[in-house]
C-alpha cells in the first residue's frame, strides 16, 4: 500500500487538474477516496470491486492505448495506436515511481500496433498491422521481424486492419488476419462480385492463419488457413487445455438489436460463416440462404449482445479475486448500449464457457433485452455495470486491452478517453 500522503496528493491533483488539449471534461473520469492504492473513479462496479484510475491523458503518454504487458520488474508496457493512420503509433514504458505513472516512449513510427506477449523462446513480440516483430525492452534500438507481409490493411481501404495472435501448445503462431470489408455488399446491399472473390473461403484474409514455429525464435514465411470465414479475430485465447476461442465482432447492421456478437471455438479447417452468416445460423441479409449454406459453417459456441465489440479476452488465474480464478475476462469496447463493460464468464475445467438459454444481457442506461430464445448466451458477471456515460463523473468506458498483474489485480486500457484502469478489491 502506497503512504496515505502520496494518495491524498494524487487525488487533490487529479481533481484540481483542468481538462487538457485533446481531452474534454466528459471524457475525464472524477475520483473519489482509493482504490487498492489508487485514486477511486466513480464507475458503478459490482459489490466488492472498485475501478482505480492509474492514468487518463494530459501531458506526455499514450494517445490511444490499446493493450498492457506487466515486466518484471513492475513496470508496464503500453501499446498506443496513435491514430487510424500508418506510422502515428508507439510502444511506451510505464513507470509507477512514488505513486506517480511516469511514461517513456520507446518506439514511434509504428503502424497500429496491438498485441503484446510472450513467446516460446522468452522474448517478447509486439504485432503491428502488417508484421510481428521480437522486441527487447533493455535495448528498443533493436528489433527483428519474425512474420511480414500481413495485409496491409488501412482503414477506409479496407476495414479491419490490427492485427493479433496467440501463440499454440507447440509455438505456432496463430494470427488474425481482418476481413477486407464488413459484408461484401454494394450500397445497395447487394452481393458485391467486384469484390466476392475476396470475401470466398480460399482468399487470405477474414481468418486465422498458423504461421509453424521452426526454433530459437523463427517462425516459417509460409502459413496454412486455421479457421476461416471470420470478419475480425482481434480477441483471441489459448486455454491451458489447449482449447483457443475468439470474440467475433459482427457486420455493422444500423438495428442496435442485430447482429449479435459471438464466442467461436477455433479449431483447425473450421469454417465460421462470414460474411454469408449471422447469429447461430441466419443468412446476413443480402446473401440467399442457397449463396449463405449456414447449415455447413461451424456455428457460434455462444452469442453475445450486439455490437458489443470485444476486443480482449483472457483467463483470470489471478489471487486477489479467489471468485474469478478460471473465469473468462472479456472488454466490450463498443459505443452502443450492450457495451462499456467488462465481464467475467463462468468457464468448465476445459475453458469452454458455460452457457444459458433463455437469457438476457443488460443495456444501458437501464434494463435488459433478451437473447434469441433457443440460442446459448454466456453466463457471465458484470464487473462494471455503472459504466454509461455519466456528466460529472465519468465517460462511457471503452475497454480495449485487459491484463492480470502479479498482485491479481486486473488493468484495463480504455482508448477512447486515453486511460490506463485498475480494478481491485473494494475497500472494507
Amino acid at each position: 500500500m502506497r503512504q496515505t500522503a502520496l494518495i491524498l496528493f494524487a487525488l487533490l491533483a487529479l481533481v484540481a487538474a483542468p481538462p487538457t488539449a485533446g481531452q474534454s471534461a466528459a471524457r475525464s473520469y472524477a475520483v473519489e477516496g482509493e482504490c487498492g492504492g489508487w485514486p477511486a473513479t466513480r464507475v458503478g462496479m459490482a459489490p466488492g470491486y472498485c475501478l482505480g484510475l492509474i492514468w487518463q491523458r494530459g501531458g506526455e503518454g499514450p494517445r490511444m492505448p490499446r493493450t498492457l504487458f506487466e515486466l518484471d520488474g513492475g513496470d508496464w508496457l503500453v501499446a498506443d495506436l496513435g491514430t487510424w493512420d500508418a506510422g502515428r503509433g508507439a510502444l511506451w514504458r510505464l513507470s509507477m515511481a512514488s505513486g506517480q505513472a511516469r511514461w517513456t516512449r520507446l518506439l514511434t513510427g509504428l503502424s497500429m500496433p496491438h498485441t503484446i506477449a510472450r513467446g516460446p523462446d522468452g522474448r517478447l513480440y509486439i504485432a503491428e498491422m502488417s508484421r510481428i516483430f521480437a522486441f527487447d525492452p533493455a535495448r528498443p534500438d533493436r528489433t527483428a521481424v519474425v512474420v511480414q507481409g500481413l495485409p496491409d490493411n488501412r482503414l477506409h481501404e479496407n476495414r479491419h486492419p490490427l492485427s493479433s495472435f496467440v501463440f499454440d501448445a507447440d509455438g505456432a503462431l496463430l494470427v488474425n488476419v481482418g476481413a477486407p470489408s464488413d459484408r461484401c455488399l454494394d450500397i445497395r446491399g447487394a452481393p458485391n462480385w467486384n469484390i466476392a472473390g475476396l470475401c470466398a473461403e480460399n482468399d487470405d484474409q477474414a481468418m486465422v492463419r498458423r504461421y509453424a514455429y521452426l526454433g530459437s525464435g523463427r517462425w516459417s514465411a509460409d502459413w496454412t488457413p486455421w479457421a476461416t470465414g471470420l470478419r475480425n479475430s482481434v480477441a483471441m485465447v489459448r486455454h491451458a487445455s489447449g482449447a483457443i476461442y475468439q470474440a467475433e465482432n459482427s457486420v455493422d447492421l444500423t438495428t442496435p438489436d442485430r447482429p449479435f456478437d459471438e464466442i467461436n471455438r477455433l479449431t483447425r479447417g473450421s469454417d465460421h460463416g462470414w460474411p454469408y452468416c449471422t447469429d447461430m445460423a441466419t443468412a446476413m441479409p443480402g446473401w440467399t440462404a442457397r449463396q449463405a449454406r449456414c447449415g455447413s459453417r461451424t456455428a457460434p459456441f455462444s452469442l453475445l449482445p450486439p455490437h458489443a465489440a470485444p476486443l480482449s479476452m483472457l483467463y483470470y488465474d489471478g489471487a486477489m479475486f479467489p471468485e474469478l480464478r478460471g473465469r473468462m475476462l472479456m472488454s466490450w469496447h463498443g459505443y452502443r448500449r450492450a457495451a462499456g463493460r467488462v465481464v467475467a464468464i463462468e468457464t468448465d475445467a476445459d475453458g469452454a464457457p458455460l452457457t444459458d438459454v433463455r437469457a438476457r444481457y443488460a443495456i444501458y442506461p437501464r434494463g435488459s433485452l433478451p437473447y434469441p430464445v433457443a440460442a446459448p448466451a454466456p453466463r457471465a458477471r458484470v464487473l462494471t455495470p455503472g459504466w454509461n456515460a455519466q456528466a460529472g463523473r465519468h465517460p462511457m468506458g471503452a475497454p480495449v486491452g485487459l491484463a492480470v498483474a502479479r498482485d491479481g489485480s486486473i488493468w484495463i486500457a480504455d482508448d477512447r478517453n486515453a486511460a490506463i484502469l485498475r480494478i481491485a478489491r473494494r475497500p472494507a
